[in-house]
């Protein structure tokens, strides 16, 4: 389980980031982008950005439960590296996702990020890796 201090920390850069930058899903999608250039065409039918917004309200969801009660996420992340497997993309870049939403969170807490928040974020990203990894790895 996540230390509730993590929980707190992680819970309240997310918060400042919704606040300072609104809504970051061009931001994490233009850095997917252009960190992993072969899943823009994944998106040719998202012509509104309705199913990348629906992708990231899903994913801070699950960093939400993941960091609380985690009644779900846990399932919930290792079906969709699964369900993501059919897409072809591969379960480091499915990992990266979260990793790229952690750094524009980072970016829009800019001077509020502490080397506590950065801790923290590192600890939920490995916790994260257990559940992202192929069952037979």
């Amino acid at each position: 389980m996540t230390p509730p201090e993590d929980a707190a920390i992680i819970t309240h850069t997310l918060e400042l980031a919704a606040e300072r930058g609104g809504d970051l899903t061009a931001a994490i999608y233009a850095r997917l982008f252009r960190d992993h250039p072969a899943l823009e065409p994944l998106f040719i039918m998202d012509t509104n950005g309705a199913v990348r917004g629906e992708m990231l309200s899903r994913a801070f969801d699950a960093i939400l439960d993941f960091i609380g009660q985690r009644a779900y996420a846990h399932n919930f992340i290792g079906a969709e590296a699964t369900t993501h497997d059919g897409y072809n993309v591969p379960r480091d870049v499915f990992a990266d996702f979260f990793a790229i939403i952690r750094d524009i969170v980072r970016e829009n807490c800019a001077a509020a990020w502490s080397a506590e928040a950065d801790s923290a974020w590192r600890r939920l990203l490995s916790d994260l890796s257990a559940y992202i990894a192929p069952a037979h790895a």
